[in-house]
C-alpha cells in the first residue's frame, strides 16, 4: 500500500490546479473554435493566431494548437475535446484519491466536491463529443458551458 504524506498531497494538489487550469483552457477552445472563429477563418495556418490571443493562456493554446495533426477546424474541436476529457479524468481520479486519503475533514469535503465537479464536467464533455458528432452546434455550446462551469466550481 502506498503511505500519501503531506508532500504528496500538496504536489498533487499543485498537479491538481495545473491540470484544472489546462483542462478548462482545452474546453475553452471548443467555444473558441465553434463559435467565433468558424465563419472567419480563411486556412488552417490562420486557426492559431487567430483562436489563441483569444484564450487565457495563449502560449499554451498555441503548444496545444500546433502539434495537432488534423487542420480543420471539426478536426481541432474533436483533438481538443479528447484532450479536455483525458484531462478531465486524470482530475476526476486525483481528486477522488485525495478525498479517500486526506485526514483532514474540510479537505476531504473539498476534494469530494471537485470529484463531483469533475464527474459532471467528463459527463458534459462527452456529451459534447457526441453533439459535435451530430453537428448539433447548440447543443456542443450548452455542454461546453456545463463542462467550463462545472472545472471552474473546483
Amino acid at each position: 500500500m502506498t503511505h500519501i504524506n503531506e508532500d504528496t498531497i500538496l504536489g498533487k494538489n499543485k498537479e491538481n490546479k495545473m491540470t484544472n487550469n489546462s483542462c478548462l483552457i482545452i474546453v475553452s477552445l471548443v467555444g473558441v473554435l465553434l463559435f467565433t472563429i468558424i465563419p472567419n477563418v480563411a486556412s488552417s495556418n490562420d486557426v492559431v493566431s487567430t483562436i489563441c490571443p483569444k484564450i487565457s493562456n495563449p502560449p499554451f493554446c498555441s503548444s496545444v494548437l500546433k502539434s495537432v495533426v488534423p487542420t480543420d477546424l471539426k478536426g481541432l474541436a474533436v483533438y481538443t475535446l479528447n484532450l479536455a476529457h483525458t484531462n478531465a479524468r486524470k482530475s476526476l481520479t486525483l481528486a477522488k484519491l485525495l478525498a479517500t486519503t486526506t485526514t483532514n475533514p474540510q479537505l476531504k469535503q473539498r476534494h469530494s466536491s471537485c470529484a463531483e465537479s469533475y464527474d459532471e464536467a467528463v459527463g458534459d464533455i462527452e456529451n459534447t463529443q457526441k453533439d459535435l458528432a451530430l453537428g448539433d452546434f447548440n447543443a456542443v455550446n450548452i455542454a461546453t458551458s456545463g463542462a467550463m462551469t462545472e472545472i471552474d466550481d473546483c
